[in-house]
């Protein structure tokens, strides 16, 4: 039984050796030409934003963003965004990229052009309040005074407030509250964002 079982491992063995190597090229191969979807999206959602009178922001998230600086955290990960200024009044508005470009509905979009009217019970910060009160969040580490945001140094919003949904969908915190009060600030996304407004009378 012992020597049956040792034979039979040998010729697994053998057969993964032999196996491997004629899957391996293909692999490589496939690694090597094809353009991962995500990346090929993002291409195509900057080239739109720019197309669209956008700028493309790539930010990175930071905690801590109400202290000096130097004491500024940097987190994990990074997302790009579209920047629309207005020419009018210089007002900007920010709207992730993957968010600007998809035609399916996201929650960002949903929440933008429902205008849903600010509750009460806000103390503080308004815009932040008001992501939260839309089921969204543009908190770092919770409600503390050391803030956080999406950072892109240099910039004229250096740390962006981002309101970001379960789906993963963003649009900036003061975007969103400015528009609920029929204030648009930088660009009316109605005429850029690809799913149209399903509220819009027909």
């Amino acid at each position: 039984m012992k020597a049956t079982f040792a034979g039979l491992m040998i010729c697994i063995a053998a057969a993964a050796i032999v196996f491997l190597p004629a899957v391996s090229p293909v692999h490589a191969q496939n690694k090597t030409h094809s353009k991962p979807a995500a990346e090929a999206d993002l291409s195509a959602a900057a080239a739109y934003c720019v197309a669209k009178g956008g700028e493309v922001e790539h930010r990175a998230p930071y905690f801590n963003t109400n202290a000096d600086p130097s004491s500024w955290l940097r987190l994990s990960g990074e997302r790009n965004f579209c920047q629309f200024t207005s020419k009018k009044d210089g007002s900007r508005i920010h709207v992730l990229l993957s968010t600007l470009y998809t035609e399916k509905p996201s929650l960002a979009a949903l929440a933008y052009y429902a205008k849903v009217p600010l509750g009460e019970g806000c103390h503080g910060n308004p815009a932040s309040c008001y992501c939260s009160q839309l089921g969204g969040t543009d908190l770092f580490g919770g409600i503390n005074m050391n803030g956080g945001g999406w950072v892109l140094k240099g910039a004229i919003d250096e740390a962006l407030e981002a309101c970001i949904f379960p789906d993963m969908s963003s649009i900036d915190s003061w975007g969103l509250a400015y528009h609920s009060a029929n204030i648009v600030r930088g660009k009316n996304l109605s005429k850029v964002l690809r799913y149209p407004n399903p509220y819009a009378a027909k």
